[in-house]
């Protein structure tokens, strides 16, 4: 037998240090202020710095620099309220809450604590908000101490972050440049002969960490200097380290996410009119079933029915009699016959639709009356209930991602539908809903319409 020779793989290279890493502090720094040179302290403060370092620096010091400090008010509770409103006028959204710490997507797009918004390390009348732009900070930074220090370092500018899952903080990269702030082993392969497909270590984040560790929280040491990786510059900046949102599969704390489902929900719902193969799950029809039968009622009766047509031959041999139906109508309104075969073809989603569910309204409970004007409101109150129920049915299925279309045809051929189900006389048919999987997939919620379209307030 012959044996095929293996695929061949390209080689990744490996993101550790070839040798050993040494993190060096970067002492005798002065407290910075605004419109300090960074560079020239740290080219000062460092002049033993090499090509191929990475200079590494808290992200405060670059606040100081460039003017992100805010006064406020010195006294606790006047401070922890400027603190509030900074958080949030830095803020893009709120990602979760707990009692009164808040978790933020900033103007950045980093999502941490606060908006990054930070009153350590800094006198009591003042608090520190991010750089406006870190990667651009890194930058310049990068290309001063070029031009101080006739170096080429990389430059990674850092802030404190908690992380899903652990306790503790750590510090992450918020900017960077002239490194990789990303190392892709997709297509290598391990020791052991394992293809690597989705690992990708980020070097900017550990770089970050890796510095903390000199430079600490408490001994006035906002510079370290990792030196030692192999960090080449492939243009790539801390942003790039950002999760897309609609990668993340935590982009909401639980409360968060419960809230804006609610205020989802019925925007969910939308007329589905194309659904691919798949069949529904029937414990999703039944849960929907289910909500749906809690719409409000009158006189606390229950006055709707679900006939969920599961039998595929009961379903055509209806649906084509309502065809005929619909099609003896228009020609009794004076319309050819091809023009009305033509009109009926608009009922043939019910035929391809992978479920059918017929609603019903059904007065059980009603009040009489002695009077038309009476028992025609009386009439019209179950209707409205039964369509609050339908609706309560499309928004359920909606909510699992399940398709629907509610359609009108079963109410212009009451006694038909009736007489082919075997139905009671005061069932009365609130149309049908169509159900499956929509072909283009789940769809995001639709934006409301403007209230003065339908709204008036007298």
């Amino acid at each position: 037998m012959i044996e095929e020779a293996p695929v061949a793989v390209p080689p990744v290279g490996d993101h550790a240090a070839a040798d050993r890493l040494e993190v060096l502090a970067v002492p005798g720094l002065p407290e910075f202020a605004e419109g300090q040179d960074l560079a020239a302290a740290i080219a000062e403060g460092a002049p033993w710095l090499r090509d191929g370092d990475v200079v590494v620096v808290t992200s405060k010091v670059v606040s100081k620099v460039e003017g992100r400090i805010v006064d406020v008010p010195a006294d606790p509770a006047g401070r922890e309220a400027a603190r509030r409103e900074l958080v949030f006028a830095e803020a893009r959204r709120v990602v979760a809450s707990f009692r009164s710490s808040l978790i933020t997507q900033n103007r950045l797009g980093i999502v941490q604590a606060a908006s990054g918004v930070d009153n350590s390390n800094i006198a009591l009348d003042k608090i520190a908000l991010l750089p406006e732009d870190p990667d651009g900070s890194a930058a310049r930074l990068r290309a001063a101490l070029h031009e101080l220090s006739g170096v080429t370092v990389g430059v990674v500018i850092t802030d404190t972050m908690g992380r899903a899952w652990r306790v503790g903080q750590t510090d992450a990269a918020i900017g960077s440049a002239g490194i990789g702030v990303l190392h892709r082993y997709h297509g290598g392969v391990d020791s052991y002969g394992n293809e690597l497909s989705v690992t990708a270590v980020a070097v900017a984040d550990e770089i970050a960490a890796a510095a903390d560790l000199v430079k600490g929280k408490l001994g006035a040491m906002p510079v370290a200097v990792v030196r030692g990786l192999a960090a080449q510059d492939d243009g790539s900046t801390a942003a790039d380290l950002l999760r897309p949102v609609e990668e993340d599969l935590f982009r909401l704390g639980t409360d968060e996410a419960v809230a804006q489902g609610r205020r989802e929900a019925v925007l969910l719902r939308r007329s589905i009119r194309e659904f691919d193969d798949r069949p529904v799950d029937p414990a999703v029809v039944r849960r929907a079933i289910g909500i749906a039968l809690t719409a409000p009622a009158p006189h606390h009766t229950r006055p709707v029915r679900f006939v969920w047509l599961r039998d595929r031959r009961r379903r055509d041999t209806l649906l084509e009699a309502m065809r005929e139906k619909w099609v003896r109508d228009l020609l009794a309104d004076g319309r050819d016959e091809a023009w009305a075969r033509r009109r009926t073809r608009r009922g043939d989603l019910l035929f391809r639709a992978p479920e059918l569910v017929l609603p019903f309204m059904v007065p059980d409970g009603a009040h009489d009356y002695p009077d038309e004007r009476r028992s025609a409101a009386e009439h019209t109150m179950f209707t409205v209930a039964g369509g609050a129920a339908v609706q309560g049915l499309l928004v359920a299925l909606a909510a699992e991602d399940v398709g629907s279309c509610w359609v009108s045809s079963t109410m212009f051929c009451a006694d038909l539908v009736r007489e082919e189900l075997d139905l009671p006389a005061d069932w009365h048919p609130l149309g049908a809903v169509a159900v499956g999987h929509p072909v283009a997939g789940p769809q995001p919620p639709r934006e409301p319409r403007d209230p003065a379209s339908g709204l008036v307030e007298l």
